[in-house]
């Protein structure tokens, strides 16, 4: 099972969030039983409604929370509402995976504003956090991942609207997305994008959440076989569109999601000896895979179109090495988000004519059936030991391995 958090249009909330998923299917009572279990740690603030009620939104029906809270308070120490949310988690008897999401999301609110404003974690103060929606927002939402099950399945997200424009607010007036947006977003695997949306929307406590939820970043849906869809309304309305968040469960076909970098460049003037060194170079800096095909360019000139697919962490290292090794003057750089067919490693030990070796091999599986593939270094030495070829060699050790499979 996979869930996909769409906040692409509207960006997200922890209100937003929430309403999503008990919209998806989370237990509405529980929900609000969990809250209202919490209130009391946090003094001087009092919930005198909570609930959840159907609105439509820009066309769109979608689940909006009520709230309505008795407080007179404009700011309040962060360490303060961690505590109310560690004594929630206890009070309600949470799981210690979701105990340590909720504070994990707390944690990371409070790291932010400490190094915006360079002072220590436990003099943090909250302004627009302060309020207790903030501890609303993660119990609730915490109680509802935890009802789903969703601690234990795949969650994804696609890049996240923050809107555009200026936001004003405790400390004045400022660009959008705002400094504890960019904190938060910092160094997390979740990618951000602007529009021409004059509002923030994406708010610290919903960034909070995100981070601290989602696995890994998709610019698109992955292949679904969908079961629910959750559509959580904002406090906003907005002309252009609906300001919901849209989340959704399903099957993912056993897929497995990853994006990687594609570096590109063409070379004419270079012989065959150093393009193979390239090669070598290249993968020892820890590229996926490199490619070199021949073709032919502007009035008729032969060239080679050298390929590298990389992750982020290798980019600039491996850049460097195409443009010393190579000459050329520009390198093309692409995204790409790519399938992959669950696969694992092994390693074994097989006798054939009274030797022992060891084999590694990769197994792969997809709709019901297997495959695997022996590591070529494997099959060449063994090969060479055996003064066999390598087809012969390779026939030889899949019928061992594909007996131990069996034996399993």
């Amino acid at each position: 099972m996979v869930l996909v958090i769409d906040p692409q249009i509207a960006g997200i909330s922890g209100d937003m969030l929430l309403c999503s998923l008990v919209d998806l299917g989370a237990d509405k009572n529980k929900v609000i039983a969990g809250i209202k279990q919490s209130e009391k740690f946090l003094s001087n603030s009092s919930i005198k409604k909570i609930d959840f009620e159907k609105i439509q939104k820009h066309g769109i029906e979608s689940l909006h929370l009520i709230l309505e809270i008795d407080e007179d308070i404009h700011e309040r120490k962060g360490s303060e509402i961690k505590s109310a949310i560690i004594e929630s988690t206890q009070e309600i008897k949470l799981s210690p995976k979701a105990t340590s999401f909720a504070e994990s999301c707390i944690d990371t609110l409070i790291s932010s504003e400490s190094k915006i404003h360079g002072i220590p974690k436990e003099s943090v103060h909250f302004h627009e956090a302060s309020s207790i929606d903030t501890l609303v927002d993660i119990i609730g939402i915490t109680i509802a991942l935890e009802d789903l099950g969703l601690f234990d399945e795949k969650i994804i997200c696609l890049p996240v609207a923050v809107g555009g424009g200026s936001v004003t607010f405790s400390h004045g007036t400022m660009s959008n997305p705002a400094s504890a947006i960019l904190e938060i977003f910092k160094n997390s695997n979740l990618e951000i994008k602007g529009t021409d949306a004059n509002e923030e929307l994406t708010t610290p406590t919903g960034a909070c959440i995100l981070v601290n939820l989602v696995g890994e970043s998709v610019k698109y849906y992955p292949q679904l076989k969908l079961e629910s869809i959750g559509y959580g309304a904002g406090q906003k309305d907005f002309e252009t569109f609906s300001n919901v968040l849209k989340i959704v469960r399903g099957i993912d076909d056993n897929f497995e999601m990853d994006s990687v970098k594609i570096l590109e460049t063409n070379v004419d003037d270079i012989s065959g000896e150093i393009l193979g060194n390239l090669i070598e170079k290249i993968m020892e800096k820890g590229a996926r895979d490199v490619s070199i095909y021949h073709g032919i360019t502007k009035k008729g000139r032969p060239t080679n179109l050298v390929s590298v697919i990389c992750t982020n962490d290798t980019v600039d290292e491996i850049i460097d090495i195409l443009v010393l090794e190579t000459g050329t003057l520009g390198i093309r750089i692409s995204d790409s988000d790519r399938f992959i067919v669950p696969r694992t490693n092994h390693d074994i030990s097989i006798t054939l004519n009274d030797q022992s070796f060891q084999v590694h091999y990769k197994k792969s599986s997809f709709k019901g059936k297997t495959d695997f593939k022996i590591e070529f270094d494997d099959l060449k030495k063994i090969s060479n030991v055996l003064d066999k070829s390598i087809k012969e060699t390779d026939v030889l050790l899949r019928k061992e391995i594909e007996k131990l499979e069996i034996n399993k």
